[in-house]
């Protein structure tokens, strides 16, 4: 939790301000100006507020946010020192009467509207109090005499000031002392604010942002649901006339090699519509299988070559042996087969084999698939991955895609802790990379 999370952390930070300055302007007001204060109990006094700032910060440490009545009491306290200050020195004669403003500004800026009404009623009681009871300031032992008449010389009222001594100079010094305690803190107090309202504001748009997608993703998982349901019957249709076919002709091998191909595939959407009707929503279970990671990448890789059994395919695996155990969910694997149809239908046509390589340690994976296809345009980058936008286009500019395949999987990784990232690489042969890095805490088995 940090400080612009927490009002009270700001406040702890104010009041350590707050204790440094009273002692150094009890220390001047004692040693320099030779003013005689009871230092004994107005030192106490500053001691006790110290000491409970240290209480206060125990108290953070241990990571509990603060309510607003908590902030509030510590304003309270705030309030209730400077009055006992003010009290052993001159009361609403003081020049430092106005600090009873800065807790009055906190509570407006901190808290609900009833506790910023009830500070500044309890601030107009602290100084209504101040101006009966209180003890005289003692007026000053030093000679202010030079200071008196600069004072003097700036404003052009010699006669004046000479009237009344040293005091107009101590009032002004006062006055100067506590505008400047005054800048300083509303200074600190609204930067750290803006800084605050910012990250908030980061924080809404992102939260926004985010269910912006899980809306569509929503909508697409109820879409692809019924299609799963749909393409059942045609499927099984396919099914039971292929196997005619390789009754009725299987002494043709030719075309008994297609028949087993069409065959798999059928079998594969038949397996993949199982796994979507059997997901509904379900999260990762501890009945999933647990492998090694090289194994499972080796697994995916060979699933994938089932659905794409002419995409040459070099792969590179690398890693500390034995590789992690994870226990992956199914719509991991399925975001991995997006990102490498997506890499395979780029690379269509060009004779270099497109390339899977994977690297990991104990915490993560990177997993690189690098085509050598036309690669991305800087327009089209920062729109990948947004829902409906497709870069597969024809010949003539219309597009081929749904544009949901790149969403989809990187949605699917965000949520595991994971980064997607696609950029052209770098060499003169040209073609594009997409770089998928994996924590691999949340897949460990």
């Amino acid at each position: 939790m940090t400080e612009t999370e927490d009002p009270l952390r700001r406040l702890v930070a104010l009041r350590r301000i707050e204790v440094l300055t009273q002692v150094v302007v009890l220390i001047l007001a004692v040693a320099w100006l030779r003013i005689p204060l009871d230092v004994v109990p107005m030192a106490a006094i500053i001691a006790l507020l110290a000491a409970f700032n240290l209480a206060t910060q125990w108290r953070l440490e241990r990571g509990r946010r603060a309510g607003d009545g908590e902030v509030f009491a510590h304003l309270l306290i705030d309030t209730v020192i400077l009055t006992l200050l003010l009290y052993f020195a001159g009361g609403s004669a003081n020049p430092f009467i106005s600090l009873f403003l800065l807790p009055a500004t906190l509570a407006a800026a901190m808290l609900p509207a009833r506790h910023a009404w009830a500070m500044a009623g309890i601030t107009l009681i602290a100084y209504t109090f101040l101006m009966f009871w209180k003890l005289p300031l003692p007026p000053p032992q030093g000679d202010l005499a030079r200071f008196d008449q600069l004072l003097a010389r700036a404003t052009g009222g010699a006669g004046e000031h000479a009237a009344h001594g040293s005091s107009f100079a101590l009032h002004v010094l006062g006055m100067w002392l506590n505008f400047l305690i005054s800048v300083g803190v509303v200074a600190f107090f609204v930067t750290r604010m803006a800084a605050a309202l910012k990250a908030r504001e980061r924080e809404l748009s992102a939260t926004r942002e985010e269910a912006l997608r899980n809306e569509q993703i929503l909508s697409l998982g109820t879409l692809a649901a019924g299609a799963a349901h749909q393409l059942g019957t045609p499927l099984g249709t396919m099914a039971v006339v292929l196997r005619e076919l390789e009754l009725n002709h299987g002494d043709d091998a030719e075309l008994r090699e297609d028949i087993l191909l069409l065959r798999e595939q059928v079998d594969r959407c038949k397996q993949s519509i199982s796994q979507i009707l059997a997901s509904t929503g379900h999260g990762r279970d501890d009945g999933l299988q647990s492998l090694p990671l090289d194994a499972y990448l080796n697994r995916l890789l060979d699933d994938w070559q089932i659905i794409r059994p002419h995409v040459q395919l070099c792969v590179t695996l690398h890693g500390p042996q034995p590789a992690p155990r994870i226990a992956a969910e199914r719509t991991l694997e399925q975001a991995l087969l997006n990102l490498l149809d997506n890499a395979a239908d780029a690379n269509a046509g060009h004779p270099e084999a497109l390339r899977f390589a994977a690297d990991w340690d104990a915490d993560s994976c990177r997993i690189e698939v690098l085509d050598r296809g036309p690669g991305v345009d800087e327009s089209a980058r920062n729109r990948l991955g947004k829902a409906f936008f497709s870069t597969k286009n024809d010949p003539g500019g219309r597009p081929l895609g749904l544009g949901i395949g790149l969403f989809l999987s990187n949605a699917t990784i965000e949520r595991f802790g994971g980064q997607v990232e696609l950029f052209n690489r770098d060499d003169a042969q040209g073609g594009a990379c997409t770089r998928v890095t994996l924590p691999l805490k949340r897949l460990k088995a």
